[in-house]
Protein backbone atom coordinates (compact mmCIF):
# COMPACT_ATOMS: atom_id res chain seq x y z
CA UNK A 1 0.00 0.00 0.00
CA UNK A 2 1.39 3.39 -1.07
CA UNK A 3 1.63 5.90 1.73
CA UNK A 4 0.93 9.56 0.97
CA UNK A 5 3.96 11.84 1.04
CA UNK A 6 4.31 14.35 3.77
CA UNK A 7 5.12 18.02 3.18
CA UNK A 8 8.75 17.48 4.20
CA UNK A 9 9.20 14.61 1.73
CA UNK A 10 7.62 16.60 -1.11
CA UNK A 11 10.01 19.45 -0.38
CA UNK A 12 13.02 17.13 -0.48
CA UNK A 13 11.89 15.64 -3.79
CA UNK A 14 11.49 19.06 -5.39
CA UNK A 15 14.87 20.09 -4.02
CA UNK A 16 16.54 17.01 -5.51
CA UNK A 17 14.92 17.60 -8.89
CA UNK A 18 16.08 21.22 -8.96
CA UNK A 19 19.57 20.24 -7.81
CA UNK A 20 19.92 17.57 -10.52
CA UNK A 21 18.64 19.98 -13.16
CA UNK A 22 21.21 22.55 -12.05
CA UNK A 23 24.03 20.00 -12.23
CA UNK A 24 23.04 18.99 -15.76
CA UNK A 25 22.83 22.61 -16.95
CA UNK A 26 26.19 23.43 -15.36
CA UNK A 27 27.81 20.42 -17.02
CA UNK A 28 26.42 21.40 -20.40
CA UNK A 29 27.65 24.96 -19.99
CA UNK A 30 31.08 23.75 -18.92
CA UNK A 31 31.29 21.45 -21.94
CA UNK A 32 30.26 24.26 -24.27
CA UNK A 33 32.85 26.58 -22.79
CA UNK A 34 35.54 23.90 -23.01
CA UNK A 35 34.68 23.20 -26.63
CA UNK A 36 34.76 26.89 -27.43
CA UNK A 37 38.13 27.26 -25.69
CA UNK A 38 39.54 24.30 -27.62
CA UNK A 39 38.42 25.69 -30.95
CA UNK A 40 39.97 29.03 -30.11
CA UNK A 41 43.35 27.56 -29.10
CA UNK A 42 43.62 24.80 -31.71
CA UNK A 43 46.34 25.84 -34.14
CA UNK A 44 47.13 24.76 -37.68
CA UNK A 45 50.75 25.06 -38.81
CA UNK A 46 51.54 24.91 -42.50
CA UNK A 47 54.90 23.36 -43.36
CA UNK A 48 56.22 23.64 -46.91
CA UNK A 49 59.29 21.48 -47.46
CA UNK A 50 61.32 22.17 -50.61
CA UNK A 51 63.64 19.28 -49.82
CA UNK A 52 63.80 15.62 -50.70
CA UNK A 53 62.67 14.44 -47.29
CA UNK A 54 64.79 11.29 -47.24
CA UNK A 55 67.85 13.56 -47.41
CA UNK A 56 66.70 16.23 -44.96
CA UNK A 57 65.81 16.41 -41.25
CA UNK A 58 63.82 19.61 -41.82
CA UNK A 59 60.35 18.29 -40.92
CA UNK A 60 61.44 15.95 -38.13
CA UNK A 61 63.42 18.78 -36.51
CA UNK A 62 60.37 21.05 -36.61
CA UNK A 63 58.19 18.37 -35.00
CA UNK A 64 60.78 17.84 -32.28
CA UNK A 65 61.04 21.58 -31.63
CA UNK A 66 57.27 21.96 -31.35
CA UNK A 67 57.15 18.98 -28.98
CA UNK A 68 59.64 20.75 -26.71
CA UNK A 69 57.06 23.53 -26.43
CA UNK A 70 54.33 21.01 -25.60
CA UNK A 71 52.69 21.07 -29.03
CA UNK A 72 51.85 17.64 -30.40
CA UNK A 73 49.76 16.78 -33.42
CA UNK A 74 46.20 15.93 -32.45
CA UNK A 75 46.54 17.69 -29.10
CA UNK A 76 45.86 21.35 -29.74
CA UNK A 77 47.83 21.44 -32.97
CA UNK A 78 47.73 20.13 -36.52
CA UNK A 79 50.44 20.25 -39.18
CA UNK A 80 49.36 20.74 -42.78
CA UNK A 81 52.41 19.34 -44.53
CA UNK A 82 53.31 19.81 -48.17
CA UNK A 83 56.55 18.63 -49.80
CA UNK A 84 57.93 19.57 -53.20
CA UNK A 85 60.39 16.66 -52.95
CA UNK A 86 63.06 18.75 -54.60
CA UNK A 87 60.89 19.92 -57.50
CA UNK A 88 61.07 23.73 -57.44
CA UNK A 89 58.29 24.02 -60.03
CA UNK A 90 55.81 22.53 -57.53
CA UNK A 91 56.43 25.15 -54.84
CA UNK A 92 53.97 27.85 -56.10
CA UNK A 93 51.05 25.41 -56.20
CA UNK A 94 51.85 23.97 -52.76
CA UNK A 95 52.18 27.47 -51.29
CA UNK A 96 48.74 28.37 -52.64
CA UNK A 97 47.28 25.20 -51.10
CA UNK A 98 48.47 26.18 -47.63
CA UNK A 99 47.15 29.73 -48.04
CA UNK A 100 43.71 28.43 -49.08
CA UNK A 101 43.63 26.29 -45.93
CA UNK A 102 43.99 29.51 -43.89
CA UNK A 103 46.68 28.05 -41.65
CA UNK A 104 47.84 30.12 -38.68
CA UNK A 105 51.48 30.24 -39.80
CA UNK A 106 53.60 28.85 -42.63
CA UNK A 107 57.11 27.51 -42.01
CA UNK A 108 59.41 26.95 -44.97
CA UNK A 109 63.05 27.04 -46.04
CA UNK A 110 65.25 28.07 -48.98
CA UNK A 111 65.02 31.22 -51.09
CA UNK A 112 62.70 29.81 -53.79
CA UNK A 113 60.16 28.46 -51.28
CA UNK A 114 60.13 31.67 -49.23
CA UNK A 115 59.69 33.76 -52.37
CA UNK A 116 56.70 31.73 -53.57
CA UNK A 117 55.02 31.80 -50.14
CA UNK A 118 55.51 35.57 -49.97
CA UNK A 119 53.86 35.88 -53.37
CA UNK A 120 50.95 33.74 -52.17
CA UNK A 121 50.13 35.72 -49.01
CA UNK A 122 50.84 39.05 -47.36
CA UNK A 123 48.76 38.31 -44.27
CA UNK A 124 49.57 34.80 -43.01
CA UNK A 125 52.78 34.88 -40.92
CA UNK A 126 55.77 33.24 -42.60
CA UNK A 127 58.72 31.81 -40.67
CA UNK A 128 61.98 31.19 -42.55
CA UNK A 129 63.61 28.10 -41.11
CA UNK A 130 66.80 28.60 -43.12
CA UNK A 131 67.87 31.02 -45.82
CA UNK A 132 71.02 32.88 -46.74
CA UNK A 133 71.05 36.69 -46.76
CA UNK A 134 67.35 37.40 -46.18
CA UNK A 135 67.98 41.15 -46.43
CA UNK A 136 70.07 40.91 -49.59
CA UNK A 137 67.39 38.76 -51.22
CA UNK A 138 64.62 41.21 -50.32
CA UNK A 139 62.64 38.97 -47.96
CA UNK A 140 62.91 41.40 -45.02
CA UNK A 141 63.78 45.05 -44.46
CA UNK A 142 66.41 44.39 -41.79
CA UNK A 143 67.31 41.73 -39.23
CA UNK A 144 66.14 43.85 -36.29
CA UNK A 145 62.96 45.07 -38.01
CA UNK A 146 61.91 42.53 -40.65
CA UNK A 147 58.63 44.29 -41.45
CA UNK A 148 55.75 42.65 -43.30
CA UNK A 149 54.66 39.12 -42.46
CA UNK A 150 58.06 37.39 -42.48
CA UNK A 151 60.58 36.50 -39.78
CA UNK A 152 62.88 33.58 -39.08
CA UNK A 153 66.57 32.66 -39.24
CA UNK A 154 69.05 33.80 -41.87
CA UNK A 155 72.78 33.20 -42.21
CA UNK A 156 75.40 35.37 -43.90
CA UNK A 157 76.21 33.23 -46.94
CA UNK A 158 79.08 35.39 -48.33
CA UNK A 159 81.06 35.26 -45.10
CA UNK A 160 80.55 31.50 -44.79
CA UNK A 161 81.58 30.94 -48.41
CA UNK A 162 84.81 32.87 -47.84
CA UNK A 163 85.46 30.99 -44.60
CA UNK A 164 84.95 27.68 -46.41
CA UNK A 165 87.71 28.52 -48.87
CA UNK A 166 90.02 29.48 -45.99
CA UNK A 167 89.41 26.14 -44.26
CA UNK A 168 90.01 24.28 -47.53
CA UNK A 169 93.38 26.00 -47.90
CA UNK A 170 94.29 25.25 -44.29
CA UNK A 171 93.42 21.58 -44.65
CA UNK A 172 95.19 21.22 -48.02
CA UNK A 173 97.96 23.86 -48.13
CA UNK A 174 99.13 22.81 -51.62
CA UNK A 175 95.80 23.83 -53.19
CA UNK A 176 96.18 26.70 -55.67
CA UNK A 177 93.41 26.30 -58.24
CA UNK A 178 89.85 25.88 -56.94
CA UNK A 179 86.67 25.27 -58.88
CA UNK A 180 83.61 27.03 -57.45
CA UNK A 181 80.28 25.33 -58.12
CA UNK A 182 77.19 27.51 -57.77
CA UNK A 183 73.56 27.63 -58.85
CA UNK A 184 73.01 30.26 -61.55
CA UNK A 185 69.87 31.58 -59.82
CA UNK A 186 71.62 32.15 -56.47
CA UNK A 187 72.74 35.54 -55.19
CA UNK A 188 76.07 36.70 -56.60
CA UNK A 189 77.26 37.95 -53.20
CA UNK A 190 78.79 34.59 -52.23
CA UNK A 191 80.83 34.41 -55.45
CA UNK A 192 82.13 37.94 -54.89
CA UNK A 193 83.15 37.03 -51.33
CA UNK A 194 84.92 33.86 -52.53
CA UNK A 195 86.83 35.77 -55.21
CA UNK A 196 88.01 38.29 -52.60
CA UNK A 197 89.06 35.51 -50.21
CA UNK A 198 90.83 33.67 -53.04
CA UNK A 199 92.93 36.73 -53.83
CA UNK A 200 94.01 36.99 -50.18
CA UNK A 201 94.82 33.26 -49.99
CA UNK A 202 96.73 33.17 -53.26
CA UNK A 203 94.14 30.91 -54.92
CA UNK A 204 92.96 31.08 -58.51
CA UNK A 205 89.16 30.52 -58.55
CA UNK A 206 87.18 29.25 -61.53
CA UNK A 207 83.39 29.57 -61.29
CA UNK A 208 81.13 26.90 -62.81
CA UNK A 209 77.36 27.54 -62.87
CA UNK A 210 74.50 25.07 -63.14
CA UNK A 211 70.86 25.81 -63.90
CA UNK A 212 69.49 22.36 -63.10
CA UNK A 213 70.68 19.28 -61.24
CA UNK A 214 71.23 17.38 -64.49
CA UNK A 215 74.18 19.71 -65.20
CA UNK A 216 76.19 18.63 -62.14
CA UNK A 217 78.07 15.81 -63.96
CA UNK A 218 79.03 18.15 -66.83
CA UNK A 219 80.22 20.89 -64.44
CA UNK A 220 82.40 18.52 -62.40
CA UNK A 221 83.79 16.93 -65.56
CA UNK A 222 84.76 20.42 -66.74
CA UNK A 223 86.48 21.07 -63.41
CA UNK A 224 88.49 17.88 -63.73
CA UNK A 225 89.48 18.81 -67.28
CA UNK A 226 90.54 22.24 -66.05
CA UNK A 227 92.80 20.44 -63.56
CA UNK A 228 91.58 22.28 -60.47
CA UNK A 229 93.25 21.17 -57.24
CA UNK A 230 90.01 21.21 -55.25
CA UNK A 231 86.37 22.29 -55.33
CA UNK A 232 84.15 24.49 -53.18
CA UNK A 233 80.40 23.96 -53.52
CA UNK A 234 78.23 26.91 -52.53
CA UNK A 235 74.82 26.63 -50.89
CA UNK A 236 71.65 26.26 -52.94
CA UNK A 237 68.36 24.35 -52.99
CA UNK A 238 69.39 22.03 -55.84
CA UNK A 239 72.70 21.40 -54.09
CA UNK A 240 71.06 20.58 -50.75
CA UNK A 241 68.77 18.19 -52.60
CA UNK A 242 71.70 16.44 -54.29
CA UNK A 243 73.82 15.28 -51.37
CA UNK A 244 74.53 11.73 -52.51
CA UNK A 245 74.87 12.50 -56.25
CA UNK A 246 77.38 15.30 -55.59
CA UNK A 247 79.40 13.21 -53.14
CA UNK A 248 79.52 10.37 -55.68
CA UNK A 249 80.50 12.68 -58.54
CA UNK A 250 83.31 14.41 -56.63
CA UNK A 251 84.71 11.06 -55.49
CA UNK A 252 84.52 9.60 -59.02
CA UNK A 253 86.44 12.61 -60.36
CA UNK A 254 88.82 12.43 -57.37
CA UNK A 255 88.16 16.09 -56.61
CA UNK A 256 88.86 17.14 -53.00
CA UNK A 257 85.70 19.08 -52.14
CA UNK A 258 84.38 21.22 -49.32
CA UNK A 259 80.58 21.30 -49.05
CA UNK A 260 78.15 23.73 -47.35
CA UNK A 261 76.64 21.28 -44.85
CA UNK A 262 77.90 18.51 -42.57
CA UNK A 263 75.33 16.13 -44.07
CA UNK A 264 77.64 15.83 -47.10
CA UNK A 265 80.53 14.68 -44.88
CA UNK A 266 78.27 12.17 -43.14
CA UNK A 267 77.40 10.85 -46.61
CA UNK A 268 81.05 10.48 -47.64
CA UNK A 269 82.07 13.98 -48.72
CA UNK A 270 85.59 15.13 -47.81
CA UNK A 271 84.93 18.36 -45.90
CA UNK A 272 82.15 20.77 -45.00
CA UNK A 273 81.56 24.00 -43.16
CA UNK A 274 78.25 25.66 -42.45
CA UNK A 275 75.53 26.41 -39.92
CA UNK A 276 74.10 23.68 -37.74
CA UNK A 277 70.86 23.44 -39.68
CA UNK A 278 69.23 21.10 -37.16
CA UNK A 279 69.69 23.74 -34.48
CA UNK A 280 68.27 26.37 -36.82
CA UNK A 281 65.19 24.27 -37.55
CA UNK A 282 64.45 23.80 -33.87
CA UNK A 283 65.07 27.46 -33.05
CA UNK A 284 62.53 28.29 -35.72
CA UNK A 285 59.83 26.74 -33.55
CA UNK A 286 60.50 29.38 -30.85
CA UNK A 287 59.33 31.99 -33.35
CA UNK A 288 56.33 29.88 -34.35
CA UNK A 289 55.25 29.76 -30.71
CA UNK A 290 55.55 33.56 -30.37
CA UNK A 291 53.38 34.03 -33.45
CA UNK A 292 50.78 31.56 -32.19
CA UNK A 293 50.65 33.60 -28.98
CA UNK A 294 49.81 36.71 -30.98
CA UNK A 295 53.15 38.42 -31.62
CA UNK A 296 53.25 39.85 -35.19
CA UNK A 297 56.19 38.56 -37.26
CA UNK A 298 57.26 42.13 -38.02
CA UNK A 299 58.01 42.52 -34.28
CA UNK A 300 60.16 39.38 -34.06
CA UNK A 301 63.80 40.11 -35.06
CA UNK A 302 65.33 37.74 -37.59
CA UNK A 303 68.03 35.67 -35.89
CA UNK A 304 71.32 34.31 -37.16
CA UNK A 305 72.84 30.90 -36.48
CA UNK A 306 74.97 30.60 -33.36
CA UNK A 307 76.55 27.22 -34.07
CA UNK A 308 78.69 26.23 -37.06
CA UNK A 309 80.12 22.82 -37.89
CA UNK A 310 83.42 22.05 -39.59
CA UNK A 311 83.47 18.41 -40.66
CA UNK A 312 86.21 16.22 -42.14
CA UNK A 313 85.82 12.68 -43.47
CA UNK A 314 89.20 11.05 -42.86
CA UNK A 315 88.07 7.85 -44.55
CA UNK A 316 87.45 9.79 -47.76
CA UNK A 317 90.79 11.57 -47.37
CA UNK A 318 92.56 8.21 -47.29
CA UNK A 319 90.61 7.01 -50.32
CA UNK A 320 91.77 10.10 -52.23
CA UNK A 321 95.35 9.66 -50.94
CA UNK A 322 95.21 13.07 -49.25
CA UNK A 323 97.09 14.22 -46.18
CA UNK A 324 94.97 16.62 -44.15
CA UNK A 325 96.89 19.25 -42.20
CA UNK A 326 96.91 18.33 -38.46
CA UNK A 327 95.78 21.84 -37.53
CA UNK A 328 92.59 21.40 -39.56
CA UNK A 329 91.92 18.03 -37.93
CA UNK A 330 92.26 19.56 -34.46
CA UNK A 331 89.91 22.38 -35.47
CA UNK A 332 87.20 20.07 -36.85
CA UNK A 333 83.96 19.70 -34.92
CA UNK A 334 83.18 16.37 -36.61
CA UNK A 335 85.60 13.69 -37.76
CA UNK A 336 84.39 10.66 -39.70
CA UNK A 337 86.93 7.84 -39.60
Amino acid sequence: MVQPCGASERFNRRYCQRFCFGVVVSALLLFACSSSSLSQTYKVIGVLSPFIDTQSTFVSDLRAGLAEHGLHEGRGMKIEYRSAEGHVERLPELAQELVKLKVDVIVTASAPAIRFVQQATTTIPIVMARVGDAVDQGFIQSLAHPGGNVTGISWLAPELSAKRLELLKQALPAVNRVGILREASASASSVLAVRAAAQTLGIVPSVFEVREAAEFPTALAAMAEARVDAVEILEGLMIFNSVRPLVTLTEARRLPTIFPDVGFVESGGLMSYGPDFREMHRRTTDMVIKILKGVPPRDIPVEQPTKFVFGINLKTARALALTIDPGAIVRADLLVE
